[in-house]
């Protein structure tokens, strides 16, 4: 029997009986897909159906979900059979075996002779939680996570196997490493264990196999140089605390574990490049604080427009939220912002960057897209297409220091006791400290718990408002995690993602039921 939990305005989590039964359900949603629906992102208990609110409904989409469920056969349709080559050369073999009561030696051929089947997806593009009815062992996570799991280290945690596509943090007890490429963004198929796949873990002498025997291939440099027709445009003097190029991301990708990313205020992004003739979509920079110095290497246009901050051009006072001509050696100063967090500037034919599944954006815990950019770094445009405005300037205020915004359900407000989701909107929470691109934690009283055991991960969305241990919310952004294991209270609406983009620490927050 599913069960339809709200996700905010735009998405849906349908939770069911066990992992089994998402595997089955997962398969019959893909089989039929509904117009509107953008992602589906099968976890531990729950499919994560995220829709377009202009396409369709929660209601559309909850009937479509139980009638699913109805036609769910015994058994889902298997994915493609996939061989993985390891070494069993994993640091933590030897304790790990002794922890489950068994030698080394019969650890190894334990996992080698199952054959498992991937369940889903997060955590990482391409990280895969590999399962199988021939595995036994439930094998506690480490106490004290590392802080650095090398890309190929492949672990054990809980019921689950899987192998680390980069480096990352990770707390699975490392058994042994393979090099197969796990995620690679220029493939036509990124992501070498999909949901249902069937895997098995050879010895490393063999080659990876997909399919009937297709090689899997190693990494695409198709997309590792910028276009032969882009024009060197800028020229990095000081990128300040954080620069990135950005555009409007990878929706739609969640269930190959690959965030949305992409610019976190749009709508600056997009209004910075309307005013320089380029598509709203075009790649742009985004400044986070400010301190940023670049000097021009051709006659270009650009438009700054985002947090409140002073803009020169070789000294000289310029207008944010207009178009500027940049000559050639002419250098453009942005200083800290005075209100709101990120600027966006925007070159006339968009930043010219390697895309990563069809993107420019630089996802910072993912790794994707371009890396941040640094002292004499180049940025190169593209062939501009459209004309630049005739404006005198550009309506625009500065961004608040409190804002007040509409809060949607969260599929486990349940969990917490109802002083606390009462709290949660009777508070004025301040902004700490700890904020990126990944979230925003608030400051405020605990937010008690009823229910105190573990969450199974599930899907997240952008907006939702996740409560960690410590019971301070976290607000998840265009960079956060696909799934995760912390219960959600509650969930910002996508339309005040832009406003959120841009407070700072010690701002005020207010939430109010919609």
């Amino acid at each position: 029997m599913v069960t339809l939990r709200p996700m905010g305005e735009s998405a849906v989590l349908a939770e069911v009986a066990d992992l089994a039964a998402v595997t089955r359900l997962h398969a019959a949603l893909a089989a039929d897909p509904l117009p509107g629906v953008d992602d589906l992102v099968p976890a531990a208990r729950t499919v994560l159906v995220a829709f377009d609110p202009r396409r369709t409904s929660a209601a559309v989409v909850g009937a479509w979900v139980r009638a699913a469920e109805r036609a769910v056969p015994d058994a889902a349709p298997p994915g493609p059979r996939v061989e993985v080559p390891v070494r069993y050369d994993g640091v933590d073999l030897v304790d790990t075996a002794e922890l489950l009561g068994i030698r080394p030696d019969e650890l190894v051929a334990r996992h080698r002779a199952a054959e498992w089947t991937v369940a889903f997806t997060g955590f990482a593009p391409g990280f895969a939680y590999l399962v199988s009815p021939d595995w036994p062992f439930d094998v506690p996570r480490l106490t004290r996570p590392r802080t650095r799991v090398p890309a190929g280290a492949v672990g054990l945690a809980g019921s689950f196997t899987g192998a680390y596509p980069r480096d990352t943090p990770g707390g699975w007890r490392l058994i042994a490493s393979t090099d197969a490429v796990l995620f690679d963004p220029d493939a036509a198929e990124p992501v070498l264990l999909p949901p249902r796949a069937r895997v098995r873990f050879v010895p490393a002498r063999e080659r990876v196999r997909v399919g009937a025997g297709d090689p899997a291939g190693g990494p695409s440099a198709a997309a590792a140089t910028p276009s032969p027709h882009a024009t060197p445009s800028l020229r990095i003097v000081a990128p300040g605390p954080l620069a990135t190029v950005q555009d409007l991301g990878r929706p739609g990708r969640a269930s190959l574990g690959v965030a949305r990313s992409g610019a976190l205020d749009r709508e600056a992004l997009r209004i910075a490049n309307r005013l320089v003739g380029n598509a709203e979509s075009a790649a742009g920079i985004e400044i986070t604080l400010g301190g940023f110095r670049a000097r021009a290497e051709v006659d270009i246009w650009v438009a700054v427009t985002g947090a409140l901050a002073d803009v020169s051009v070789d000294g000289r006072a310029a207008d944010a939220y207009a178009p500027l001509l940049l000559s050639a050696g002419a250098e453009l100063s942005i200083a800290p912002a005075r209100g709101g967090l990120r600027l966006y500037l925007a070159i006339r034919g968009g930043v010219d960057a390697p895309t990563a599944l069809g993107s420019r954006a630089t996802d910072v815990l993912a790794g994707l897209g371009p890396a941040p950019l640094r002292a004499d770094s180049v940025v190169r445009s593209g062939s501009a297409v459209g004309e630049i405005p005739a404006i005198d300037g550009f309506p625009w205020s500065v961004p608040p220091s409190a804002l007040d915004m509409v809060l949607g359900p969260g599929p486990r407000a349940a969990w917490f006791a109802p002083a606390a989701v009462d709290a949660l909107v009777e508070v004025t929470w301040t902004v700490s400290p700890d904020l990126d691109r990944i979230g925003i934690r608030l400051d405020g009283p605990a937010l008690a718990r009823v229910r105190p055991e573990e969450l199974p991960s599930e899907g997240m969305r952008p907006g939702a408002i996740q409560v960690p241990p410590h019971g301070r919310p976290v607000i998840l952004l265009a960079d956060g995690p696909v799934t995760g294991g912390y219960p959600v209270i509650g969930v910002v609406p996508d339309a005040a993602l832009d406003a959120l983009a841009q407070v700072r620490p010690g701002d005020r927050v207010r939430f109010r039921r919609g």
